[in-house]
């Protein structure tokens, strides 16, 4: 039981810290694409271009840490017996 427990307390601090570091990260490349526009007005297309790849990238990051939380929560993990008897077969 305390194998679920500690399982359930990973995946809910897991989530919430990768969201809050990448609302972070979206947030502060925002501010300097932003920034970055209104020093050079004429750039402003390849600073929106490139915002909106580093902002999917950003998100890209958080889904797989999302990912990886439900697969532990369904599938949980492995032990090491089990491991073991895969890698021997």
């Amino acid at each position: 039981m305390n194998y679920l427990v500690a399982l359930a307390l990973a995946i809910g601090f897991g989530v919430p810290i990768a969201a809050l570091g990448g609302a972070l990260g979206q947030g502060k490349a925002a501010a300097a694409a932003m920034e970055g526009i209104a020093r050079q007005p004429e750039a402003a297309s390849q600073i929106r271009s490139s915002l909106i790849l580093s902002l999917a990238l950003i998100e890209s990051l958080v889904i797989y840490s999302l990912l990886i939380s439900l697969i532990l929560l369904f599938i949980g993990i492995p032990s090491a017996g089990e491991v073991i008897k895969t890698v021997i077969k």
